[in-house]
């Protein structure tokens, strides 16, 4: 049976890791958001992926449900030392080899499928991990955040961006941001996946969907995780011409 997965980070993660013991003999196809991804410290961090990867191949913390099992944060500290953001973003030692290693070989031309497929050859995740895309989509939030908060930045004290009533400055921030830093606290007034229109399929995605025998929504996040996913020019038709 040949099984075809959309999937978020951790929900995702875990849900194929039932599939693979209800299922052992599926072929198992996992196109993988890569909506989350975000450049930090000049590295090109791609959370869902990864957690995906470090889930099935037994190398992730089970208790937080991301990053490396016994991690360590001493690199954090540094960079934190030498005043270098931002703090809000978790990523460990260990974790740290991963997102080297991928903005190494992006720059030497390879794509991001290409590059996943090469990490998962460490990690043996027993299903194939195809990002949707090898071209850059990043998920944006439109909030308003409140008055002194310390990425409103120098609009809350001009006056520029503030919101009609008064009560804060809106701004566009990454995903990541929203969910990480400001714990999804205020409300998002919308969501775009910034670059997703441009965006095509990575190899391999169209493909896998047109031979699948089953087509798989887990429990990722319907708006960030699959709703980016189905962003994707092509994804969304190829699955609705599978039914």
């Amino acid at each position: 049976m040949r099984i075809v997965v959309l999937a978020g980070g951790i929900g995702g993660a875990r849900f194929l890791r039932g599939l693979k013991r209800a299922a052992p003999d599926a072929d198992i196809t996992v196109i993988g958001n890569t909506g989350d991804d975000i450049h930090l410290f000049g590295l090109k961090v791609c959370p869902d992926l990864d957690t995906v990867m470090y889930t099935l191949g037994g190398g992730i913390d089970e208790e937080r449900g991301w990053g490396r099992t016994d991690e360590s944060f001493r690199l954090k500290e540094e960079l934190a030392a030498y005043g270098v953001g931002p703090e809000w973003f978790g990523l460990g030692d260990r974790d740290f080899a991963t997102h080297i290693v991928r903005t190494q070989m992006l720059a030497a031309g390879y794509p991001l499928s290409a590059v996943t497929e090469a990490l998962c050859d460490r990690w043996q995740p027993g299903v194939r991990l195809i990002p949707m895309s090898d071209d850059r989509v990043e998920t944006h939030v439109a909030v308003t955040l409140p008055d002194g908060d310390p990425a409103a930045g120098p609009a809350a004290a001009s006056g520029a961006g503030k919101a009609p009533s008064g009560s804060g400055v809106r701004k566009v921030i990454h995903f990541q941001e929203y969910w990480v830093r400001l714990r999804a606290s205020v409300p998002a007034e919308a969501v775009v996946p910034v670059g997703a229109e441009q965006a095509k399929p990575a190899p391999g995605v169209l493909e896998a969907i047109a031979a699948a025998d089953v087509i798989l929504f887990p429990p990722s996040n319907p708006v960030v995780s699959i709703g980016t996913i189905l962003a994707v020019p092509g994804i969304r038709e190829a699955i609705a011409s599978s039914t």
